[in-house]
């Protein structure tokens, strides 16, 4: 394992059980699902970091025992996050870079823009504070968060992979 997915997974666990928490405190999903979800996570972990690892795919897709919009609102009205959607929107050119797959299944969080020393940020995962000082520390500045889907995240880093691939 290289050390990038070594630190990686590393996140991704810590980001998913502080998530997990979150949503358990927020009333968002049961304990009884959650520690299902975290089964099943390790199981899926067993084949690398892919988007099937997160503790939100899978509460969402294999158990639907999660309302995302719930979440999302949740993350809105308490947070007073933006929205955003991802599918329609150009990624900055400055932020492409940081569109690693794994790192974006690891937070389920990318970055879309940037505006001198602003940063804006679209996350699945804002609930954990994990994913929250990542990327802050990541990016320094003034980070402004918007809450989104887990597919448009996945729309975001597909669209950027495959247009990298076509550059090549």
């Amino acid at each position: 394992m290289s050390t990038t997915t070594a630190s990686y997974r590393s996140l991704l666990l810590r980001a998913n059980r502080l998530l997990g928490t979150s949503l358990v405190q927020h009333n968002l999903v049961n304990i009884e699902h959650l520690e299902a979800a975290n089964e099943r996570l390790f199981e899926v972990l067993k084949t690398g970091i892919t988007r099937q690892a997160g503790l939100l795919t899978i509460l969402l897709d294999e158990m639907r025992s999660i309302d995302e919009m719930k979440l999302i609102k949740m993350a809105i009205r308490e947070h007073g996050l933006g929205m955003i959607d991802l599918r329609d929107h150009s990624i900055h050119e400055e932020c492409r870079p940081l569109i690693e797959p794994e790192l974006a299944w690891s937070t389920w969080t990318v970055p879309f823009d940037r505006e001198e020393n602003f940063h804006f940020v679209a996350t699945s995962y804002y609930l954990s504070q994990a994913v929250r000082d990542y990327w802050e520390e990541r990016l320094g500045g003034i980070v402004v968060w918007y809450a989104t889907t887990v597919e448009s995240i996945t729309s975001a880093v597909d669209r950027v992979v495959q247009e990298a691939e076509l550059l090549r």
